[in-house]
């Protein structure tokens, strides 16, 4: 547990490397479109539960990793964004799903350390291409759909992105109380 707040405390933050490809406004919305670099992630799968709950089970089994609770002990640095999947309905509400996926940081990916617990999980994942809007405040599940419903809008007509899921994402350890930066990612779709 120490090492994990010393890590979030006192450890390098790494920005998950993208490029911005184009900017949009439509109405209210401004969002861009990037190509997210692929790599190694640490991801934690948590069903059944609602998404803040489910979100409240797995961010920790993530930053205890991180902060060292691996086979080889180490405190690996934070990067930024953290994202996790949601899967929404097809009424918009979110199915009890989330993936949380941390990409492991730059030093760490030819050889991630092997998590402790098991429920974590390496997966190698390709470079994606995504839209995105940007918010502030401490976002909750409500947030992020309404976000997403926004950004789907906002792009309706002028881009394909995958409607089974959508990535919502939190640069800002809790303790920060303002200024803080949140994302919804539409996945474009590779039609």
């Amino acid at each position: 547990m120490l090492g994990m707040i010393r890590n979030s405390l006192f450890g390098s933050v790494e920005t998950w490397p993208w490029q911005v490809l184009s900017k949009g406004d439509k109405g209210d919305v401004s969002y861009e479109e990037r190509a997210c670099e692929g790599g190694k992630f640490a991801t934690v799968e948590v069903t059944d539960k609602p998404v803040d709950e489910a979100l409240r089970e797995a961010m920790p089994k993530v930053m205890k990793y991180v902060g060292g609770s691996n086979d080889k002990g180490l405190g690996m640095g934070m990067t930024v964004p953290i994202s996790f999947a949601v899967f929404p309905s097809d009424d918009g509400d979110l199915q009890k799903k989330l993936k949380v996926w941390f990409r492991i940081p730059n030093k760490f990916q030819s050889d991630p350390p092997a998590p402790s617990d098991n429920s974590i999980k390496i997966e190698d994942r390709e470079g994606i291409t995504v839209y995105s809007t940007q918010f502030g405040g401490y976002a909750k599940a409500a947030d992020y759909a309404a976000q997403a419903a926004q950004l789907r809008s906002a792009l309706e007509g002028t881009a394909t992105y995958q409607t089974d899921f959508y990535f919502c994402t939190g640069y800002d350890p809790p303790m920060k109380p303002y200024g803080r930066r949140n994302e919804v990612w539409l996945v474009k779709s590779s039609e």
